[in-house]
């Protein structure tokens, strides 16, 4: 059983990040501060960091830092609620393996933990996901059009939605779901950004790709649908 630790000193954040990976069958531990997130880490007893780059005591690039000067190889997946280009590339040159932007999608964070982590005997968690002649790099974050001829860039948000479909080929997924694997925390059940990062989703994929049931949600097909009338 794979053991993560978890440094965020935000108490309702950390206590959803504990409640999720625990209910996903990880052993977890919870620091609210850099100094304990540093030394903890050091101890070689964990399989994976999720860090928050703003942590109270000692941040999380000094913690990462120190870490890689140390030669410590625990893979980490940083937690930012920067928006700073030049600050997401500064924590990867740190070390970092994967970085989340906040507010994340828990979904979204799971599957960066489940590609980084490192268990012996288990094969690695796959990079690329498939929908017919559509894949979706789990690394790169773009979407391979007609079997990988052209790439298409995704915004954050967009590759989040994109994978909750990519995870679920030809299966309905409801609106409630899709709010809250791909907003997470902060997802409002009035909202209609379910609906807006569709039609942006359609537009960049195909608008037969992805298919509207009234009253039941979405659903991303492994193969293109006939036009209508066809």
């Amino acid at each position: 059983m794979n053991r993560i630790l978890v440094a965020e000193d935000e108490p309702r954040i950390a206590s959803f990040l504990e409640s999720g990976l625990s209910s996903n069958g990880f052993v977890v531990t919870v620091v609210g501060d850099g100094e304990s997130a540093y030394q903890y880490a050091r101890t070689g007893a964990f399989d994976l960091m999720v860090l928050d780059l703003g942590l109270p005591v000692t941040d999380g690039l000094t913690v990462l830092r120190l870490l890689r000067a140390e030669k410590v190889d625990l893979p980490v997946v940083v937690l930012t609620a920067r928006d700073s280009v030049a600050e997401t590339v500064t924590g990867l040159e740190s070390g970092a393996d994967d970085y989340i932007r906040k507010p994340f999608g828990f979904d979204e964070l799971l599957a960066r933990v489940r590609l980084r982590i490192r268990e012996p005997g288990r094969a690695p968690e796959t990079t690329m996901l498939r929908a017919g002649d559509l894949t979706l790099d789990l690394r790169t974050r773009r979407v391979l059009l007609d079997g990988g001829a052209t790439e298409v860039e995704l915004t954050a948000r967009e590759f989040a939605l994109a994978e909750a479909f990519f995870r679920h080929v030809d299966q309905v997924l409801t609106r409630e779901q899709l709010l809250s694997q791909v907003w997470g925390l902060d997802f409002d059940p009035g909202s209609n950004v379910v609906e807006v990062y569709v039609r942006y989703l359609r537009r960049k994929m195909g608008g037969s790709r992805i298919e509207t049931l009234r009253g039941m949600g979405y659903r991303l097909h492994s193969l293109p649908r006939p036009a209508a009338g066809a």
